[in-house]
C-alpha cells in the first residue's frame, strides 16, 4: 500500500502549516534559545532520522508519522539553510544555487532510475527513500529562497512582499493545474518547493520585530499556534481514515 499522503487541498494546507512551523521552530531553537545553527541542525537531523526510520518501518499510511517526517525535514531544512547562508557565510544566492543543483540531481537520479516521479505511485522502499531525501533538500532550498526574496535581493520585498509574491506564483500553478495540460508531476514538485519559502516568509512575518517588518508575535507563541493547527488536521485526517476503513470492512 502507498504510505504517502494523497495530494488534496488538505494536504497543501497541512504542508504550509508544517513548513511555517519548521521556520518558527527552527528559529526558536537556533536563535531564541541561542543554541546556534550548527547544533540545531544536528538535533533536528537526528529527529529527521528517527521519524524517517519510523516511516520506513510501517506498512501503511499513518498521518502522525508521515507529517512528523515532513515537520522534521522543515525544521532541519531551516537550520541547515541558515547554517550554510549565515554561519558558513555562503550567502542566500550561493546557498540557493547549491541546493537547487542538489535537488535537481536527486530528481534526475530518481527519473533515470526508471521510476515514476508521481508521488501517488510510490510503492518500493528505494523510491520512498529518494522521495524523503528530495523533500529534505526541497525544504532546505525553500528556506534559502524565502530568505533570498525577503532579505537578500535588495528589492525591499520584505516578509509581506515575499509571501505575496510566492503566494501569487502558487496561485498561477493552481490555475495551470486546473486549466492546462502541463505535467501534473512537474507542477507538484514546483508547488512543493515553493510552499517552503512561502512558509519561511510567513513564519518570519509572524515572528520578526516591527522594526524588521514583522508582526512580533515571537517564535514561541507562533510555534504553539502552528503546532495546534497541524495536530488538529492530523487528528482530522486520522479519523477520516478510520471511518473509511470501517466502511470498507462493513461493505466486505
Amino acid at each position: 500500500m502507498n504510505k504517502i499522503a494523497q495530494v488534496t487541498i488538505i494536504f497543501w494546507i497541512m504542508k504550509i502549516a508544517a513548513t511555517t512551523l519548521g521556520e518558527t521552530g527552527g528559529d526558536l531553537l537556533a536563535q531564541t534559545l541561542n543554541v546556534g545553527y550548527g547544533v540545531s541542525t544536528l538535533i533536528f537531523f537526528g529527529f529527521f532520522v528517527v521519524m524517517l526510520t519510523a516511516q520506513l518501518s510501517i506498512k501503511r499510511h499513518i498521518p502522525i508519522i508521515y507529517w512528523g517526517v515532513i515537520l522534521a525535514t522543515s525544521v532541519a531544512g531551516t537550520t541547515m539553510s541558515d547554517y550554510m547562508d549565515r554561519t558558513l557565510a555562503l550567502g542566500y544566492t550561493t546557498g540557493s544555487l547549491i541546493l537547487v543543483t542538489i535537488l535537481l540531481a536527486i530528481l534526475a537520479y530518481w527519473y533515470f532510475s526508471g521510476e515514476s516521479l508521481n508521488v501517488n505511485d510510490i510503492r518500493t522502499r528505494k523510491v520512498e527513500v529518494i522521495y524523503w531525501i528530495a523533500i529534505l533538500f526541497s525544504n532546505t532550498l525553500g528556506t534559502a529562497l524565502g530568505d533570498f526574496l525577503s532579505d537578500g535581493t535588495g528589492s525591499n520585498l520584505g516578509y509581506v512582499g515575499g509571501a505575496i509574491l510566492i503566494g501569487s506564483i502558487l496561485g498561477i500553478i493552481m490555475l495551470a493545474y486546473y486549466f492546462t495540460k502541463v505535467s501534473r508531476v512537474f507542477l507538484f514538485w514546483v508547488a512543493f518547493v515553493l510552499t517552503r519559502p512561502f512558509g519561511a516568509t510567513f513564519g518570519d512575518l509572524l515572528t520578526k520585530s516591527h522594526e524588521k517588518g514583522g508582526m512580533q508575535l515571537g517564535t514561541k507563541g507562533s510555534s504553539i499556534v502552528l503546532a495546534a493547527i497541524l495536530v488538529g488536521f492530523i487528528l482530522y485526517t486520522s479519523m477520516n481514515m478510520k471511518a473509511t476503513d470501517s466502511g470498507i470492512e462493513e461493505a466486505a
